[in-house]
């Protein structure tokens, strides 16, 4: 380790430390908010995400905090059970991601459709754009997100631009943030182009709330970091006997360790510095949610805006993820009344911004026109029915939808088995793909592709592939891709076929 940090790593480390500190601090406390709990449940997680999550990563660039995915579903538990719930919800949780991790099951998570995926964060950021649209005007979000945005016509219709009163002073507040943050995203210099655009438009909006003096609502958090944590008491834990409280913890356990695993792939496409081990991550991840639970805190996630930054600003090693932790342990427990400065509508804009990037609605245009009529199907039946009914119906919905894929398959179940086998011939390795490659067959299928040497030329011989879907493929075009980073070429045999044409592109 000490190699690692000597000279330059340990400055660049540190650099981009600064940087996703600077990016973590607006979402932690937004997503909190969002959430309905407590701004200082989104600083306690972010704090332990980075710490103690950073130390023991699977992802040693990844960075875990609270996610903007989750923000839906612990709403409607906070909701359902109580914010007394969340604790032993969250314990049960990360004891599931911990055993997953420990059984390996991390590849499990990854082959979920990538359809169901997209549709889901789409449709929770529709949500949270929704919810969120509320707290621009200092009112609070409803508990269905069709209500929400049933109400958005008549929340506008209810301002009034000549009676400027705590609503319109809160909108005001909240879209000067927004301004400030795509346009600083549009229009900064190259050089400053690792200063956050949710930094600005935080700071921007609450100068300007100071200054005008306005009576809006303003973050609310605690003097003592100690008085920000609340372990959960037997009697909470005892409420663990009703099995709605469980099936609870199972679906955030489910939708946290896909979210995570998606993240953890995406930085490794953003670099080749370091390869995320998936089993570790999820038994992070599991610890971390743990350790959440018994503080009383928001469940983690890996965070693909937090990580992406950290790859961005040149970090080397987990000592980023780490050293930001600590930076939000000094903030919150020094200097308290900074946080309280900031407007709720100010973190209403950010997060407003942060849930309409979540909605691609390309996503769908590209999977009907690289895969077909079921793919795209799914993330419409997934997007409409976690924003009609809930994450957790729409992610089940998604499920079913994609299973469909093997249904033309059921006949002979036995030939939807994959073979896949390495063989070395004059420095050249050559994987040979035999049979049916599903969902099913991904996590094999990974493990088979990751097993071939870093560097050197790799033949992919699909000559007697007769099936793949549209998650296998996906994976292999990533594969391939990761590998001419390397500088190690993929050839694909038998070539020009459509087998070769669908990977390459």
């Amino acid at each position: 380790m000490i190699a690692k940090l000597s000279g330059g790593t340990l400055t660049r480390d540190f650099t981009a430390s600064i940087v996703v500190f600077l990016v973590a601090l607006p979402l932690c406390m937004g997503i909190a908010i969002a959430s309905g709990v407590p701004a200082e449940k989104g600083l306690v997680s972010g704090i332990i995400g980075g710490i103690i999550v950073g130390a023991i990563s699977g992802s040693p660039l990844q960075v875990s905090g609270p996610a903007a995915g989750l923000a839906v579903i612990v709403f409607g538990m906070v909701q359902q059970f109580g914010l007394n719930a969340l604790g032993p919800i969250l314990v049960v949780a990360g004891l599931i991601q911990f055993a997953a991790g420990v059984l390996k099951l991390g590849q499990w998570f990854r082959a979920i459709s990538p359809a169901v995926v997209h549709g889901m964060l789409s449709g929770i950021g529709l949500l949270i754009v929704a919810g969120q649209f509320h707290v621009l005007m200092d009112a609070k979000s409803k508990p269905h997100g069709l209500e929400n945005i049933a109400a958005i016509p008549g929340a506008l219709l209810s301002l009034s631009p000549t009676n400027f009163g705590p609503a319109e002073s809160a909108f005001l507040i909240g879209v000067l943030t927004i301004a400030v943050m795509l346009g600083w995203e549009k229009l900064r210099p190259a050089k400053l182009k690792l200063i956050p655009g949710a930094l600005l438009g935080v700071l921007t909006g609450s100068a300007i709330a100071g200054a005008m003096t306005l009576a809006i609502k303003h973050v609310e958090v605690p003097s003592s970091l100690i008085a920000a944590l609340s372990v959960p008491s037997v009697a909470d834990f005892a409420r663990l006997s009703d099995p709605t409280m469980l099936l609870s913890a199972l679906a955030l356990a489910f939708i946290a360790s896909a979210e995570t695993l998606l993240s953890a792939a995406a930085v490794d496409k953003m670099q080749d510095k370091v390869r995320a081990n998936f089993n570790k991550e999820l038994s992070a991840q599991g610890v971390g949610n743990l350790l959440c639970g018994l503080c009383g805190a928001l469940p983690m996630t890996g965070v693909i805006v937090r990580s992406s930054a950290n790859v961005q600003a040149g970090a080397e090693t987990r000592l980023s993820a780490i050293m930001h932790g600590f930076w939000l342990l000094a903030l919150v427990a020094l200097a308290p009344a900074l946080l309280r400065m900031i407007p709720l509508s100010a973190l209403a804009g950010v997060l407003v911004v942060t849930g309409w990037r979540l909605v691609n609605f390309k996503d769908v245009v590209h999977l009907y026109k690289s895969y077909g009529v079921l793919p795209a199907l799914t993330w419409i039946g997934t997007f409409v029915t976690v924003v009609s009914v809930d994450l957790l119906a729409g992610v089940l919905v998604g499920l079913g939808l994609a299973a469909l894929e093997l249904v033309p398959h059921l006949a002979n179940i036995k030939g939807l088995r994959l073979k896949t086998t390495q063989t070395e011939v004059n420095g050249e390795t050559q994987i040979d793909l035999d049979g049916k490659a599903t969902f099913l067959s991904l996590p094999k299928l990974s493990a088979s592709l990751d097993a071939a040497p870093e560097t050197g030329p790799v033949t992919l011989n699909v000559t007697e592939l007769r099936h793949v879907d549209h998650t296998c493929i996906e994976l292999i075009r990533d594969w391939i891709q990761r590998k001419a980073r390397a500088g190690s070429k993929v050839s694909v045999e038998p070539p020009g076929g459509s087998l070769a044409h669908a990977f390459e592109h």
